[in-house]
């Protein structure tokens, strides 16, 4: 082979060497800008995650009053509505207890009736005490003009007897009659002593008397509103024996069965909110940067595959981490400390449509992604607490 032939062949693979780096470099750099206009246009405008679950604020049934269980009108799994009758309880202690309250309460009225009739005779037994007083008065006046009476013929029938004007006789009555004077003084004296401390007892009497039915009438008087408290009271613990749903929801956990006795607080069994479930859907930190209440988030869930798509709001955040409420949290601040990503739930509210065309239920794995387009947010909400009625109310519209 010639010389001439051998450069044109080395020249021919440089040349084609070449042209495959060309070619390599360019495959890269369009892929390279179609991972940037992806990212730029796409990745960059919304954060997802497949670390969430449906939540809800589950209502815990149990009772007000114990008792033995006679009716358990529901299982699991079943849907209820508020109001309808969970369980029942035997009522008969309860019963007792609301006529034995009925009993009182109508003593209790009695009772008043009777302070109010003791007033009327009170009263009247003061005016009584008032005249045995003023009688009493009057006696010891009496008592008191016989005695100077007595006193002075005593006196005057003494200064005569040496004289023999009087004798020795009339000299003893009057003296007799003086001491029967001075003896009736000191009854009268007593006489009004005591009138005084009656009329008093009286007037104390009625004071006392007065104080269990003043400025109330009968249904008003503390005793009577005593009595209706409690037999109020009687008629509540008689309904709590029946247990109504205190919400709308699916039945869970049961725990009751009929002939059981159940105390006060014990759980019977767990009322689920199907209609209010959110989704928690736990973020990196360093994910966060850019979320905000209000913005729009779509979401999938396990259960009907990726056909079926929810929608929904960030709601707000998490007061923690995960690892922050933990049972044994971990201690950063000893020297064996390794920074691990932590992540914040973040809760989304579901749109109230699409949880009714689709229901889901406590616990279920979903793929969330949030939104960040900033004009999309501008629309969502004016401010950064938007309500998850209005949201719900917003994406109506955009449907």
């Amino acid at each position: 082979m010639s010389e001439a032939s051998q450069e044109l062949d080395v020249t021919a693979l440089s040349n084609s060497r070449r042209n495959m780096f060309l070619l390599f470099f360019l495959v890269v750099i369009l892929a390279g800008g179609a991972g940037f206009a992806y990212w730029y246009f796409i990745s960059s405008h919304y954060i997802s995650t497949d670390n969430a679950y449906t939540n809800v604020e589950t209502a815990q049934v149990t009772p007000a009053v114990g008792g033995i269980v006679t009716d358990v009108r529901v299982s699991d799994t079943q849907q209820v509505q508020q109001g309808d009758v969970l369980v029942i309880l035997d009522d008969t202690d309860a019963s007792i207890a609301l006529a034995q309250a009925a009993a009182d309460l109508e003593l209790a009225r009695r009772r008043v009736q009777g302070y109010q009739a003791l007033d009327e005779n009170l009263t009247a037994q003061i005016a009584a005490r008032k005249a045995d007083k003023e009688r009493a008065a009057a006696q010891l006046d009496a008592a008191k003009s016989n005695l100077v009476r007595a006193r002075l013929d005593f006196d005057r029938r003494k200064g005569l007897v040496n004289s023999g004007s009087v004798s020795a006789e009339d000299l003893s009555n009057a003296q007799n009659a003086l001491t029967r004077a001075m003896a009736d003084l000191k009854i009268a004296e007593s006489s009004l002593h005591q009138s005084e401390a009656n009329y008093n007892s009286a007037i104390g009497a009625q004071k006392a008397n007065a104080v269990q039915i003043i400025n109330a009438d009968i249904e008003n008087n503390p005793e009577v509103l005593a009595a209706k408290a409690r037999y109020q009271q009687a008629q509540v613990n008689l309904d709590r024996t029946v247990i109504y749903a205190p919400i709308s929801g699916v039945i869970a956990k049961r725990q009751v069965q009929v002939g059981r006795r159940v105390q006060i607080g014990e759980p019977l069994m767990t009322l689920v909110p199907t209609d209010q479930i959110y989704v928690d859907a736990n973020f990196k930190e360093v994910e966060l940067s850019q979320v905000k209440p209000g913005q729009i988030a779509t979401l999938t869930a396990d259960i009907y595959g990726e056909d079926i798509v929810f929608r929904g709001v960030v709601s707000g955040f998490s007061g923690g981490t995960g690892s922050a409420f933990s049972l044994i949290p971990a201690q950063n601040a000893t020297g064996n400390w390794i920074k691990v990503v932590q992540r914040l739930p973040v809760r989304i509210e579901l749109n109230a449509v699409d949880l009714s065309k689709h229901p889901l239920r406590v616990g279920l794995s979903m793929e969330v992604k949030v939104h960040l387009n900033e004009e999309t947010h501008d629309q969502v909400a004016q401010t950064n607490e938007l309500s998850y009625l209005d949201a719900n109310q917003h994406l109506r519209q955009v449907e």
